[in-house]
Parts: structure tokens; C-alpha cells; sequence
């Protein structure tokens, strides 16, 4: 059960080796969390994730998840749930994709769209109905602000977004009053491995600060999450500017 803070005491991440999903969980588990299970493929990325977590003291598990093995999730998950509540399931998977090539290779951009929008469908249906049959906790599911408006230069992704989205939101009505909570986290661009190279957009965040924004948004019980909070002001703007001009712009 999560302590009178609202912080958890246990933790499941869908997408064990994300940096931004790994940052949380360090940050919980510098709070209250001792308990986590990082579900991803086997790698030793995952592995490596887990010993960095067992060394500040958490107790770690992994377990073999494949976003796009939609069939397997109910038996995967269910497992993990057997062995006991589980307080937070944090969302975190997720592929950026190469826009040019993916234009190009349709197939490519199915890929994109089964992984962040799909396999995020069945984990999220999955893990909501365990989290309200054991009649508590909150899925934190990552979002983005490229979901908010789709734009030239990443429209594949951004759709993928977009739809994740409207689902985690849709499912936190549907779940309103059973005792689960659903908290959407639209961060911005983001410092890590997956977009570097790529170049830098205004109001760019880290990890850490994500995960700060996560904890902050668990202890409120927030349903929406903006990363950084300044991004709900420029995207509610964004989303009125009118198309022809909007094709205009440098994003």
C-alpha cells in the first residue's frame, strides 16, 4: 500500500531499461519504494538496470515483457501480480522511430505505431483491471506533448502519442471512484539516448526532472502531468494556431 505521502511501496515498470521510467524508480526508491519489477526484454541493459536499483537498497525482480507480444500480457503481468499488490505500474515503453525512413517504409511505421499505441492498449486494459481487483493503485502512463498536435517533422510518432493519450485518458474516467488512479505525464523533448543527435527543442527536460514531476504528481493525485509545467501554456496555444500557419513554423 502506498504510505501517507501517496508514495509507493511497490512498483511495476513496463519498459525496464527506460531512462526516464529508471529515474523514477530511483527517486521512489530514495523515498519509500522497496519493492520494483522491471519488465522489458532480456538484455543485460535490463539486468544492469536492475543491480543499479538492488544497490540502493530496493528488493528487484525482472520479468521477460515484449510490448508487441500483445497475446502474451495477461499471462506475463499476471504473474507478477500473483505475488502481490503492486502500488504503481509505471507505462514507460515506447519508440521514436525515424520519420524519413519510416514515410518510406510503411511497415517500419506500423512497428512505431503497435508498440506506443497497441501494445500500451493491452498492458494498460491489463494492468487496470489487476490494479481495481485488488482495489487500489495508480498506472502512470507516459504520454508526450508530440501527441498533443501532430507536426510534419514526427507526425508517425506523434499520432502514436496521440492516440496513447486519449486512451489513459479515457480509461482514468472509466476507473474514476474504483480506487485506481490514472495519471497521463506529457514531458517535452527529453535528454536521453533515444533523442540524442536530434536537435534540441525550447524548454528541453531530463529524466530526473520527469521523475521529480511523477512523484510530485502521485503525492496530489494528479491526473495530468505537463514536463515542464510551462509546456501546458505553449501547447494550449499551439493547438489554436491556425493550420496554414502552423505548417509554417520552425517545429
Amino acid at each position: 500500500m502506498k504510505d501517507a505521502f501517496g508514495l509507493p511501496q511497490s512498483l511495476l515498470v513496463l519498459g525496464g531499461t527506460s531512462e526516464i521510467a529508471l529515474a523514477t524508480a530511483r527517486r521512489l526508491v530514495a523515498r519509500r519504494t522497496r519493492t520494483v519489477w522491471l519488465a522489458g526484454r532480456p538484455s543485460s541493459a535490463l539486468e544492469q538496470s536492475a543491480a543499479d536499483l538492488r544497490a540502493l537498497g530496493a528488493d528487484v525482480r525482472t520479468v521477460a515483457f515484449d510490448a508487441l507480444a500483445t497475446e502474451s500480457h495477461e499471462t506475463v503481468l499476471g504473474k507478477v501480480f500473483a505475488e502481490g499488490d503492486i502500488d504503481v505500474v509505471l507505462l514507460a515503453f515506447g519508440v521514436l522511430g525515424d520519420q524519413a525512413h519510416d514515410e518510406r517504409e510503411p511497415l517500419d511505421a506500423v512497428r512505431v505505431a503497435q508498440t506506443n499505441y497497441t501494445g500500451a492498449v493491452s498492458a494498460g486494459l491489463v494492468s487496470a483491471r489487476a490494479l481495481q481487483a485488488q482495489g487500489h493503485g495508480s498506472l502512470v502512463v507516459l504520454s508526450s506533448v508530440a501527441g498533443e498536435r501532430a507536426r510534419r517533422s514526427n507526425f508517425i510518432y506523434g499520432s502514436s502519442k496521440a492516440g496513447l493519450d486519449a486512451f489513459a485518458q479515457g480509461l482514468g474516467d472509466a476507473l474514476h471512484g474504483t480506487g485506481v488512479h490514472v495519471m497521463v505525464v506529457r514531458p517535452g523533448f527529453v535528454r536521453t539516448k533515444m533523442t540524442a543527435g536530434l536537435p534540441e527543442a525550447p524548454l528541453a527536460t531530463t529524466p530526473e526532472e520527469v521523475a521529480t514531476a511523477v512523484e510530485l504528481g502521485l503525492r496530489r493525485r494528479s491526473e495530468t502531468v505537463w514536463v515542464p509545467g510551462a509546456l501546458r501554456w505553449v501547447m494550449s496555444a499551439l493547438r489554436h494556431v491556425p493550420r496554414e500557419v502552423f505548417r509554417r513554423l520552425p517545429l
